[in-house]
């Protein structure tokens, strides 16, 4: 069937109304089989992340705590190095 045909048997609007309808409809299917899974996977691999983030935030302060301990043992052996001098 022709468009025009189609537009001079129903009417501009009608057929206009016909078409937004499957763009919604094809907007719709779009969501909701392409971008929610991809958001579904987005979000678990953000979820992912920020445990590593959180891991590696804990190891940082671990570290630090070491090289401090580190830091004051060799201040307390310099200064009973020098006060045996």
């Amino acid at each position: 069937m022709d468009i025009a045909q189609v537009v001079s048997e129903f009417g501009f609007p009608t057929v206009m109304v016909v078409g937004l309808g499957y763009f919604v409809y094809f907007v719709w299917q779009t969501i909701n089989n392409v971008i929610d899974p991809a958001v579904n996977d987005m979000k678990t691999t953000i979820i992912r992340l920020t445990d590593q983030l959180r891991l590696l935030d804990q190891d940082m302060i671990r570290l630090q705590e070491k090289v401090n301990t580190v830091l004051e043992l060799r201040e307390q052996s310099n200064d009973e190095q020098s006060s045996q001098k």
